[in-house]
């Protein structure tokens, strides 16, 4: 058979069996909600409890989606952006289980266990993984965390690091956050943030910019489509096009067209502030179980973006010391726009 034939007919039963594992996950996370000790100490809204129902099938679909794009970049390749179309094509997964549903199954029970704790203000620590999550299996703890922090980041945009290498206690950081690395301390965890982050790393991808066009077909890959309400996002055009524009975190614009006119987004004010291309570089790195140095242009990029920032972030605070007073101004001027 050949090999674009064999590369198909895998995408086909992964996705279907994606689609499987969404539908199954719903009640057990919902038992979840209800062991959280008050309503109003969830960060977690009861309407988004779909959404860890979908994070198997995230964790392989825009994964399709951005490795068609990113190898673009990687092979330093020139095609012209209309010219491409995201890929089907699956890249094949590090995994030593020999049945990938019950991997899938496996780390999302680990999502849903670091959500609990979570949401409860308790330490995750590698011994109660171990005994609560996977207790049979225990030699395969790095694989179940790996594929439980890939799932963490495409469906919220939060990343698991571990901040005790003795103890083993491992911690949440939003990609989205001003100050970096942030442990997170009791922020809302919202579904949107993932879908945010992945229309971020498309962008930066496209060199900074991309047709809506482009962008509504990288995410018809994973499932997400103009005109149709999403069972987790809703109305995903009015949020892509108006909500995160208004918050900031994207730029919608018309440009001329080839004798017309399209839209373009871009990296918002806010994205710009609480993120920058080197993490999400991370993130792209991070879905395709490599290092963000695996895509030359791309870090030479991501580089020159951190080390401007860096020094822009120094200067502020040169600026700011020599100006008495004026550091409780600068964080009001930071944050005042977007709430």
């Amino acid at each position: 058979m050949p090999r674009g034939r064999k590369s198909k007919l895998r995408a086909r039963e992964r996705r279907f069996q994606a689609r499987s594992e969404m539908r199954r996950i719903p009640d057990a996370h919902a038992s979840t909600t209800e062991e959280r000790e008050t309503p109003s100490s969830s960060p977690l809204c009861s309407s988004d409890v779909q959404s860890i129902s979908a994070v198997e099938s995230q964790s392989q679909r825009p994964t399709t989606a951005l490795v068609s794009i990113s190898d673009t970049k990687s092979d330093e390749g020139n095609r012209s952006q209309d010219g491409e179309r995201p890929s089907t094509s699956w890249a094949q997964p590090s995994t030593s289980y020999s049945s990938s549903t019950q991997r899938g199954d496996i780390a999302i029970s680990l999502v849903q266990f670091m959500l609990r704790k979570y949401n409860k203000r308790e330490p995750i620590t590698k011994e109660d993984i171990l005994k609560h999550v996977i207790p049979q299996d225990k030699e395969n703890f790095p694989n179940v965390l790996k594929k439980a922090s890939e799932l963490m980041v495409l469906a919220f945009g939060i990343d698991v690091k571990e901040i005790d290498t003795i103890r083993h206690c491992y911690a949440l950081v939003s990609i989205l956050n001003p100050n970096g690395d942030e442990i997170m301390n009791g922020e809302a965890i919202m579904p949107k943030s993932g879908l945010l982050v992945t229309i971020l790393c498309v962008i930066f991808i496209k060199g900074s910019c991309a047709n809506e066009e482009y962008i509504w077909e990288v995410l018809s890959v994973i499932g997400i489509y103009a005109g149709v309400d999403h069972f987790i996002y809703g109305n995903v055009k009015k949020l892509i096009t108006k909500d995160f524009v208004s918050e900031g975190y994207l730029e919608y614009r018309r440009v001329p067209y080839r004798g017309s006119s399209c839209y373009q987004f871009l990296w918002g004010p806010r994205a710009q502030f609480e993120t920058g291309k080197m993490r999400v570089l991370e993130f792209l790195a991070k879905v395709h179980d490599t290092v963000p140095s695996a895509f030359p242009s791309l870090y030479q990029d991501a580089l020159r973006d951190k080390q401007e920032r860096t020094q822009a972030k120094f200067t502020s605070m040169i600026l700011i010391g020599l100006m008495p007073g004026a550091q409780s101004n600068h964080n009001c001027s930071n944050f005042s726009n977007y709430h």
